[in-house]
């Protein structure tokens, strides 16, 4: 069984990719940044209890190592990237800045382009003939793309065509990947995920981001001015791709089960969601009425209003969205049933991460007592 080896591996979605594969009894690489205060060993096992809420994961097959993402071979010295890098691998690269603003600019471009190419370099130095290199991109480096995203590369674009710094570094990686396949003849491909929601089944969530940034700064501001009515800057009608952490995984599964992968995927729902049902189940579960408002100017704004717009500096920028996606090689390369997220699936979702959230503030509140 092949080995399998991946950057950002305490991320949302690569720990949980990773717990499926030990699962599956796979033999696991994970490279992690020490924390401040905690060891990359410590950080993987902590990310890993995380998702399986608390309980027992066995990490017989896992192998955690220090690297740094923007250093000569990781600061990892050659003889044990060689032994790392051994045999035919597939190797997962996850490490990204999930920041967006120009004040951010240097970190993003540092470690999305920056931090790619050495990853590939690495790799390249490495790697086996037989192994293969996967860089996980995002749906969003569609940028203002009009149209049906097609699971092909684009050109670089300036900023002008992307909503944010993030989107446009996306795609310059990508490009940067390309050329890597096209000059070296490497195996590598580029899988482009949507926004990563909580599990379809269960509705367990352990990411913040996305709708459940909105929901977090919602319950803050539901529980310091309860029974408030709020207007949102937020077009109704307009839809969130969501796709669930699990179905992510299976599909990533899938990726390392295929033998001949396509070039480039985007992993995306094909069912969207619409921004109105997200506004009413959160209104639902919180003590506070929202009203989504596509035309809202912050001078109309009050003063609970402006403290929400101030908060949505990132996610405004997806209010009015109703995004297209090619899925070809998706549907007939890898073949995978994927499970779509519903209306049902999505309020399950917003209920577990809000009734998490009440349960970390009531914890908070006793701890503060003490």
């Amino acid at each position: 069984m092949k080995t399998i080896i991946i950057n950002g591996a305490n991320g949302y979605v690569a720990s949980n990719f990773i717990y499926k594969l030990l699962e599956l009894k796979y033999k696991v690489i994970a490279l992690v940044r020490p924390g401040v205060k905690s060891s990359p060993k410590e950080r993987m096992e902590e990310a890993l209890t995380e998702i399986n809420d608390g309980a027992y994961v066995n990490t017989t097959n896992l192998k955690v190592f220090a690297y740094s993402l923007l250093h000569k071979d990781f600061l990892i010295p050659s003889k044990e990237l060689e032994k790392i890098f051994s045999g035919d691998v597939d190797y997962f690269h996850f490490a990204a800045s999930l920041k967006f603003d120009l004040k951010s600019k240097d970190e993003i471009f540092g470690t999305n382009v920056g931090g790619t190419e050495n990853s590939l370099n690495v790799f390249s130095k490495y790697a086996t003939e037989n192994s293969r290199f996967f860089f996980i991109g995002t749906a969003y480096s569609c940028g203002r793309f009009t149209g049906r995203f097609e699971e092909k590369f684009y050109p670089n674009e300036g900023i002008e065509n992307f909503r944010n710094y993030y989107e446009q570094s996306k795609r310059i990686a990508e490009n940067i990947v390309k050329e890597h396949i096209e000059k070296d003849a490497m195996n590598g491909h580029v899988i482009r995920l949507s926004q990563v929601v909580g599990d379809n089944k269960t509705g367990v969530t352990k990411t913040d981001y996305g709708i459940f940034d909105f929901a977090k700064r919602m319950h803050s501001l539901a529980f310091r001015h309860p029974n408030q009515t709020v207007r949102v800057h937020v077009s109704p009608t307009s839809t969130q791709n969501l796709i669930p952490i699990d179905t992510v995984v299976n599909y990533l599964i899938r990726t390392v089960e295929v033998k001949y992968v396509p070039t480039i995927m985007n992993f995306i729902a094909k069912n969207q969601i619409k921004n109105i049902h997200i506004i009413k189940s959160i209104s639902e579960l919180l003590p506070i009425n929202i009203v989504p408002e596509r035309q809202l100017e912050r001078e109309e704004m009050n003063a609970l209003e402006r403290i929400i717009a101030a908060g949505m500096t990132f996610t405004e920028n997806y209010i009015d969205t109703n995004l297209l996606f090619d899925t070809k090689n998706l549907d007939n390369i890898l073949m995978a049933a994927g499970h779509e997220v519903s209306e049902n699936s999505v309020y399950k979702m917003l209920e577990y991460f809000i009734e998490n959230l009440a349960a970390q503030k009531e914890k908070g509140a006793m701890i503060s007592a003490l």
